[in-house]
């Protein structure tokens, strides 16, 4: 069964369209704070029509919220709005000790009732996906970073958030109802997919949905066909109206990557690679990607060529590949490997699975190639987890740049973790900070879409927030909408990236927190950069100024404090 709206054209979307259920291990986790977008708000600015109701001016400037949502910056001197008692009323932000706690949003007298499918005057329903607890194709790619989370400790951890949010955030006096929805098939099961999907709409009656079998576009199709909100689903083509991924686009890592490269790398000698004839030698840069059947990899590597080709850079050698061929054919590695050094290419640009890397250091150090390996945002080799799996003496010659965040170490961040705060007890999933982007995106588009809750004021209220300004270290910027810093319509969250650096030498736990050697260093502390920040200054491998953990979070990212409910 297709659905109306699928496109006959490959997905496009998300950068991690392939491997989705692996950012449920690791990437996710450094975007926590995911609801960047409306956390902010400008003391100046006003209603545009207080007295009358009308739609106000975002909290952000990015936009028109919908009439109805008015927080808590732009309550002027009116003297007819109340805030609930989870406000607090020195800040106007919510009572949680939460960085990008958002602003409380005015009560309502009325919320309009039944205002689209799944919402009624009391509730609004959510159909959660959950995954196999085994699944042979998942089980594969994440073994290095394996943890003992199940469809029923997640469940009890999305509970726990759902009712944390309904108690603080502004829902206009309805209440959240999760659903959840136990996948029927693996994660690439197009037929199975599509069944689940339409079961999530047609029978669970779904307002929204969160997650799905990521290795499976039809999902989202389906979903987006019948107008319901989705985020954290597969990316598809077109995301537009309802698909909101956190991850940037591959449009968008293709612009961050070719900026990188031409302002720090082009036309300079291969300094960091580990030929010593490289060194002195002018660049020249390959290309390694994954492809896959309808991926749309093959499209999206000849726009990467053409945005470096515009920028000055020229792509001497790319190579695709395929992950199922790979595991299954050796010789894919050897033959990779073979092309780049045949082509006397000094400085690989990689864009891969998390497993490859593996397989393609190892059979360079075989071929006695010692390049320069330079991370175009490839998919989760930017983590400790997969980095020490791959061949150290190649890899000690490994740079680029991320859209992760520097990282804090575990007990620090366990601190902050809003769900012990709030119960009192662990998250019943050891990736509770996974799980959390999702609920927490949702609730803040929930109350800044206002009473008349419908996909199109949803969709206007994450539109409302303009890019954060708080440019913090240790969580992306994200934001959506049309603000200027990537063509078109962004439906695609992370704004800004982090330039690292492998060092082989460092010690301390990984993401997962296994404790080893082998660590990324983030320059500069961390630092981001949106499009058109990207400086010349080159300081990867320079340990001064670097960080691979923090023992702390930064004084000028720590939350204000407010008593546990518990």
């Amino acid at each position: 069964m297709q659905p109306s709206s699928a496109g006959s054209g490959p997905e496009r979307g998300s950068n991690l369209r392939r491997y989705g259920p692996i950012v449920g291990i690791v990437v996710v986790i450094a975007v926590i704070a995911a609801v960047v977008l409306l956390a902010g708000g400008d003391d100046d600015e006003q209603t545009t029509a207080a007295g009358s109701g009308s739609a106000s001016s975002s909290a952000s400037g990015g936009g028109a919220l919908p009439t109805g949502a008015i927080p808590f910056s732009q309550k002027g001197n009116r003297t007819d709005l109340t805030f609930s008692d989870k406000c607090d009323t020195t800040t106007g932000r919510l009572k949680m000790p939460y960085f990008f706690a958002p602003e409380c949003y005015a009560n309502v007298a009325d919320n309009g009732g039944a205002t689209a499918r799944g919402v009624t005057a009391d509730t609004i329903t959510v159909v959660v996906y959950l995954a196999p607890d085994t699944d042979p194709i998942i089980d594969f790619i994440t073994q290095p970073i394996k943890n003992e989370d199940t469809a029923d400790t997640d469940q009890a951890t999305y509970e726990g958030y759902t009712e944390m949010f309904n108690e603080y955030y502004q829902t206009y006096g309805r209440k959240v109802e999760l659903k959840f929805l136990h996948g029927s098939g693996t994660a690439d099961s197009e037929v199975q997919a599509r069944a689940d999907a339409v079961k999530a709409v047609e029978e669970l009656g779904a307002f929204a949905v969160w997650g799905g079998p990521i290795l499976s576009p039809a999902w989202t199709e389906e979903i987006k066909a019948r107008g319901v909100i989705c985020l954290g689903c597969p990316g598809i083509k077109e995301p537009a109206p309802v698909v909101f991924p956190i991850t940037p686009s591959n449009e968008q890592t293709n612009i961050q990557v070719a900026e990188y490269v031409s302002k720090k790398l082009s036309g300079k000698p291969a300094q960091f690679a580990g030929d010593d004839a490289f060194k002195t030698k002018t660049r020249t840069f390959g290309h390694v990607y994954q492809n896959s059947p309808g991926s749309g990899a093959e499209q999206d590597a000849a726009a990467f060529k053409q945005e470096l080709s515009e920028a000055g850079v020229t792509l001497t050698e790319q190579v695709s590949y395929s992950l199922a061929d790979l595991v299954n054919s050796p010789e894919v590695a050897t033959n990779v490997v073979s092309r780049l050094k045949a082509a006397g290419i000094t400085s690989v640009i990689l864009q891969p699975d998390p497993i490859a890397p593996k397989s393609f250091t190892e059979e360079a150090t075989k071929q006695n190639y010692f390049p320069e390996w330079i991370d175009g945002a490839g998919t989760l080799i930017d983590t400790a987890a997969f980095g020490r799996t791959y061949d150290q003496q190649q890899w000690a010659h490994a740079f680029g740049i991320s859209y992760l965040s520097a990282r804090v170490r575990q007990e620090v961040s366990d601190r902050f973790d809003l769900y012990h705060w709030y119960k009192g007890v662990d998250a019943p999933s050891e990736g509770s900070g996974v799980l959390f982007p999702r609920p927490g995106l949702f609730f803040a588009g929930v109350q800044a879409a206002g009473p008349n809750l419908t996909a199109e004021t949803f969709r206007q209220g994450l539109f409302s927030g303009g890019p954060d300004e708080a440019r913090t270290v240790t969580t992306p910027g994200i934001s959506y909408g049309n603000h200027g810093l990537y063509p078109g319509e962004d439906y695609y969250g992370i704004d800004d990236f982090v330039e690292v650096w492998w060092d082989p030498n460092a010690t301390g736990p990984d993401e997962v927190d296994k404790e080893g050697t082998g660590l990324w260093r983030f320059v500069d502390g961390g630092k981001r950069y949106r499009p058109g920040e990207w400086t010349s200054d080159l300081k990867v491998f320079q340990e001064a100024g670097s960080v691979t953990l923090y023992d702390d979070i930064p004084a000028s990212e720590k939350p204000k404090e407010y008593p546990s409910p518990n």
